[in-house]
């Protein structure tokens, strides 16, 4: 299965990256810096919530219904002539559930490190937690996912699968970091000097590179 940081180097995740980029007026590398470094973090709040059987319950329910991968289907009309109020509230809702009181430090954080406001991170992510919702729908529904216990799997699956414990790490204290930007050098330092890797490949290379601006 391919991790969630491929969708953004695709043909789909490249439409999708101007297409935000364009619908919020921001510059498209940063666009894509936010999206690099917010899809895997939600993706990680998602198997957070997705850990109990009521969270489980609810996403799969979620993606069974309203978010079943049909926007993907039409993304030329939700990106002409900018995405309409009921997207922008319905991604709203989203964050608003996924990241819960996370969702304030988790702007603060990534907006410091793509080099825009929180204000703008939010726009962003706001427009694009609707796609990565049918994105799941869509995987969801092509991998044969039909109950919430299968859902963890196609979370992590997502999520790198084979990633080291080091790399999740990375994720849950961006979601924990309170706004303290400085939490991504540091972890950063810690996993790039204590494993000798280059930021190049997998999920922490694709993460750092949206973080410092590498490919």
């Amino acid at each position: 299965m391919e991790g969630i940081l491929d969708l953004l180097n695709s043909d789909l995740g490249k439409t999708i990256i101007s297409g935000v980029a364009n619908s919020t007026g921001q510059d498209t590398n940063k666009t894509n810096s936010v999206l690099t470094m917010a899809l895997p973090v939600l993706m990680k709040a998602m198997q957070r919530n997705a850990s109990t059987p009521e969270g489980a319950e609810g996403l799969m329910g979620a993606l069974s219904n309203k978010h079943d991968g049909s926007i993907l289907d039409n993304l030329g009309d939700l990106f002409s002539g900018g995405v309409n109020a009921d997207v922008l509230q319905d991604g709203s809702k989203i964050l608003g559930h996924v990241l819960g009181n996370k969702q304030q430090g988790v702007e603060q954080v990534i907006g410091q490190k793509a080099g825009i406001s929180s204000s703008d991170v939010a726009s962003i992510l706001k427009t694009a937690a609707p796609i990565l919702m049918g994105v799941l729908g869509k995987q969801t529904r092509q991998n044969g996912v039909n109950n919430s216990g299968d859902l963890g799997g196609l979370l992590g699956g997502l999520l790198g699968g084979n990633s080291t414990e080091r790399e999740q790490s990375f994720l849950e204290k961006i979601l924990d970091a309170d706004g303290d930007g400085s939490v991504i050098d540091d972890v950063a330092g810690m996993v790039l000097g204590g494993s000798k890797q280059k930021s190049g490949g997998g999920l922490l290379g694709g993460l750092l590179g949206g973080l410092f601006g590498k490919k």
